[in-house]
């Protein structure tokens, strides 16, 4: 029989996903005024006879007719308005932009085909697609592996007078860890479901072998190594500090990032979610060498160093918070400073078990997880609409879908999850569509319409209720 303390912990995890429910109201539209929001379809950029089977059968099965709604607008949203899908030399090319930014960034193109990766095997045309994608990131990274965003072709910039190595084919030249991590997990991905080995050429195994050599140039060992970055700006965020090279760090096995996913500078350079995030990208290539391209040296190489990052991550990340015990600090930097925090931009702490760094069950986790959804993380916002995390990128009392998401995908609470999807549903302000931000009391304050990273995974986060919790998915919001 359960025990006391097992009902009271029980009774605790459906009062804390309770708090998840928009303070105020929100006017629901008429269900039967529930316009089409995608493109007509003679002006979507694909077409994936797969996903469209998916979004039909989703309207069908879930009971909320705003949610259908929300996820045949978002789902497909990446694929309709974002990929320029050609041909080069007989071999797929795919460049993807984030939506109303007009370049691609490594990290997000990455996130928004993710969840079309369980379609790819019955959808030929979209496998192609998405090693696509996978090849013009090994195009990308050949190019510049300090480089987060790209242009499609040399187009130049209007961040083109940075004090960086700019280049004409470079949108924004910003070192953070997870640009070179997303490629990883893509191509590790697309393999493992596919079984596709096509795309580990040549090309990609000259950009595999920038990963772990870029990595190892910013534990900074020897010295700064060769990034710097310096930007004329009023916003201290946007450029990074003391020449370029950012706050220092002690050589300790981590690896130094200058800005964060957000595309934000950090204040302790060692960026613990992206850390963490690239031991498992490092082990994803190793297994890739070891099963496919059959060098075992460089598998060795991958293996060496993500075990030397992952005995740092143990010793200089894992910190004791003064409420909430020993929990994963967002940044350090190895002189024993830490910063207590969470930022909705993916890795987060929150993600971690998302993106494979260990479990929701493991203590460290849950212990930080706790401190995240918590006063303790100062961009954790709660108003009348919802609560959630946001960051400092877009300001204060700003929440991230996102956020909210990523809290649902990591979660092992039915009821925290409903609340999510109740949070999602009850703060697009109408558009059909999931936002980069809105404020904490009033959704139609909100930033980036068109942003279809955001779009994208809440799609595959219904996708990921469907699988595990259906009968979440029977009832209406």
């Amino acid at each position: 029989m359960p025990t006391r303390r097992h009902a009271l912990r029980t009774a605790a995890l459906a009062a804390a996903a309770a708090s998840l429910e928009p303070r105020r109201a929100v006017a629901a539209p008429d269900m039967a005024a529930f316009p089409p929001r995608r493109p007509p379809l003679g002006e979507r950029r694909f077409t994936s006879p797969a996903v469209e089977a998916t979004v039909v059968a989703m309207k069908r099965e879930v009971a909320d007719p705003e949610l259908g709604w929300l996820f045949e607008s978002c789902f497909p949203n990446t694929l309709d308005t974002t990929v320029h899908f050609t041909e080069k030399g007989g071999r797929p090319d795919t460049f993807v932009i984030t939506g109303d930014i007009e370049a691609m960034w490594l990290r997000d193109s990455t996130a928004q085909v993710w969840p079309y990766l369980p379609l790819a095997k019955e959808d030929p045309a979209l496998q192609r697609l998405l090693a696509g994608v996978v090849r013009r990131q090994t195009a990308c990274i050949l190019i510049d592996p300090y480089a987060n965003a790209f242009n499609d072709g040399p187009k130049g910039s209007e961040w083109a007078k940075d004090l960086t190595d700019m280049k004409p084919e470079l949108h924004e030249r910003k070192w953070e860890i997870d640009s070179l991590c997303y490629p990883v997990r893509l191509a590790h991905g697309y393999w493992k479901t596919t079984g596709d080995t096509s795309v580990f050429d040549v090309e990609w195994r000259a950009a595999a072998a920038a990963v772990p050599r870029t990595f190892r140039e910013q534990q900074r060992k020897d010295g700064p190594g060769p990034y710097s970055f310096r930007r004329t700006t009023s916003v201290a965020y946007d450029t990074a500090p003391l020449g370029g090279y950012g706050n220092p760090t002690r050589p300790v096995g981590l690896i130094h990032s200058a800005f964060r996913p957000s595309d934000d500078a950090c204040v302790f350079p060692f960026l613990v979610p992206s850390n963490l995030f690239a031991v498992v990208s490092l082990r994803q290539l190793a297994e890739i060498s070891e099963t496919v391209t059959k060098d075992a040296a460089f598998a060795l190489e991958c293996r060496t160093l993500a075990d030397e990052v992952a005995a740092a991550l143990a010793l200089h990340a894992l910190v004791p918070h003064p409420r909430q015990g020993t929990v994963w600090a967002y940044e350090v930097d190895g002189f024993g400073n830490a910063l207590f925090m969470d930022d909705a931009n993916v890795p987060s702490l929150l993600s971690l078990p998302y993106l494979g760094c260990g479990t929701v069950a493991d203590p460290a986790y849950v212990r930080t997880r706790r401190l995240v959804l918590s006063g303790d993380n100062p961009y954790f916002f709660r108003g009348e609409a919802a609560e959630g995390v946001g960051g400092p990128h877009v300001g204060l009392r700003m929440i991230w879908p996102l956020g909210i998401t990523v809290r649902a995908l990591t979660s092992s609470n039915d009821a925290e999850v409903l609340s999510c999807l109740r949070a999602l549903k009850a703060t697009h302000a109408g558009t059909g569509f999931m936002h980069e931000s809105f404020d904490q009391d009033d959704p139609t304050h909100f930033t980036r319409k068109w942003f279809a990273w955001a779009n994208t995974l809440f799609g595959e986060l219904v996708l990921r209720v469907r699988a595990e919790r259906p009968h979440l998915l029977r009832e209406r919001l």
